[in-house]
């Protein structure tokens, strides 16, 4: 049984990859390599969403066949994982993975005999980027909204929307942080209508699975989207879980911790345990997106700055809840700063005191004080909200603290035997702050243990960028 079942949302593969991606691959993988380190088995998931109209839309721009197009932009999201050393267990793609289908259509049975489905005429203004009807413009997106009438299935939402607040409001559906979870209490508080759950074949552009027993409607895109938690790992899997946890971005929050939990409650399937929610990266006071042409390309970045500078700024500054500004010198400094000056210098300064001594693991000296005794719980507080910048704090104090540590006891200024204790004291807190950036800049960390394990002058674990 997975201590951990944990995913990313599935990403549209209607263009290649930005940097709002490689955003929650990172803190995704933050949250998944922490708690492997923590002893527990977790199971990481990710994917790409490819059933969805503008798929079709972007691969005729493209001038391309739709199987290709699709699959060229899996790829690239695929490799994006890679590069960011997104530590994933299972990659889905929902359009050609055999176990996802029979998935959806199962679920969609599921609902049909609890009496959620029903067929109905719709009249509304639709967003082709989130793939939704709005009542009003769309904050995400800047094309304007397309008048659509038609006959589609429905799901009767309104009817699981007391149970999902209840359920919300008494922790059995975590969401963090708590400005998301008053957004969807908020939402819950008012007129909850139930969704189109399905699209005619021609709209959809013949692209989807077939609504069982009508094969003229396709499913909606978000009710095939949602089911790959469950297609992935297998139903078993799911609900074998000790914890079920959704890395999403804040604008899903509502298909997430609405329409999925309903969709699972008609279907008698265990519900997620909670969704960590992260906010947006922004370029000139705008989100990074596809459809708004300022996205900045995650490849471009890593061939520049490397893989752990990209990493670390994805967790040190991306705050909470609010958006970030991204530019070059901000992750510069931001890099130059922590781990260039600090936890670099660090390894290389305890690593060169260490030369030739032998290093005596007993003993007991007080180097770094509660910023290094409390890091590891410092830390664990923080993953466990996904609040990262809270975290990498604490990994920044417990720096200083150790540096600070030695200029006052100038271990080599000591005698034989209290200077290597002071340096073993040294090299164990470092070691111990290794340990613990290894989730967040795996390379960097790895450098660094190899370097405390084999003392002496070397390059630098991190160079100045």
């Amino acid at each position: 049984m997975d201590d951990l079942l944990l995913s990313t949302a599935i990403a549209y593969v209607n263009a290649a990859p930005h940097l709002g991606h490689a955003l929650e691959y990172v803190q995704t993988d933050v949250v998944a390599r922490h708690a492997r380190a923590r002893g527990r088995r977790v199971h990481l998931l990710t994917g790409t969403d490819e059933h969805a109209a503008k798929n079709v839309q972007a691969a005729a721009a493209a001038a391309q066949s739709l199987d290709e197009f699709v699959a060229g932009n899996a790829a690239r999201f695929r490799q994006l994982a890679d590069r960011w050393e997104l530590s994933y267990d299972d990659f889905i793609r929902t359009s050609t993975d055999p176990r996802h289908r029979p998935v959806v259509e199962e679920l969609w049975r599921s609902c049909a005999a609890s009496g959620d489905l029903y067929r109905s005429r719709y009249e509304g203004w639709y967003c082709a980027g989130c793939e939704e009807f709005r009542d009003g413009p769309c904050p995400e997106h800047d094309a304007p909204l397309r008048h659509v009438e038609e006959d589609n299935w429905f799901f009767r939402l309104s009817r699981h929307a007391p149970t999902i607040r209840a359920l919300i409001d008494d922790g059995r559906l975590r969401i963090e942080p708590v400005e998301r979870r008053n957004e969807v209490l908020g939402f819950l508080a008012g007129d909850v209508r139930d969704l189109s759950v399905s699209r005619p074949r021609d709209r959809a552009g013949n692209w989807g699975i077939p609504v069982p027993g009508d094969p003229e409607q396709l499913v909606y895109v978000w009710f095939d989207a949602l089911a790959n938690y469950i297609s992935a790992p297998g139903l078993e899997r799911w609900s074998a879980a000790a914890r079920r946890s959704h890395v999403i971005g804040k604008g899903i929050v509502r298909f997430h911790a609405v329409i999925w939990p309903a969709i699972l409650l008609s279907a008698g399937i265990d519900l997620p345990d909670e969704l960590l929610v992260h906010d947006y990266v922004a370029l000139g006071g705008r989100k990074i997106g596809k459809s708004l042409g300022n996205a900045v390309d995650p490849d471009v970045l890593i061939d520049r700055y490397g893989v752990d500078a990209l990493r670390w700024w994805c967790a040190r500054e991306v705050p909470r809840a609010g958006e970030a500004e991204f530019s070059e010198d901000r992750l510069v400094a931001c890099a130059n700063r922590d781990l260039a000056h600090g936890a670099g210098n660090l390894v290389q300064r305890v690593a060169v005191l260490a030369d030739g001594i032998a290093l005596v693991h007993d003993a007991r000296h007080d180097i770094g004080g509660d910023a290094v005794l409390t890091l590891a719980e410092r830390i664990d507080a923080a993953v466990g909200v996904l609040d990262l910048r809270r975290a990498t704090q604490a990994l920044v104090d417990a720096i200083a603290a150790v540096n600070r540590g030695i200029e006052t006891e100038q271990p080599w200024k000591l005698p034989g035997r209290e200077r290597a204790a002071v340096v073993s004291e040294l090299v164990a807190a470092t070691s111990l702050i290794a340990g613990e950036l290894a989730p967040f800049v795996p390379g960097l960390a790895a450098r660094a243990r190899a370097r405390l394990a084999a003392p002496g002058a070397g390059p630098p674990v991190f160079a100045r960028l």
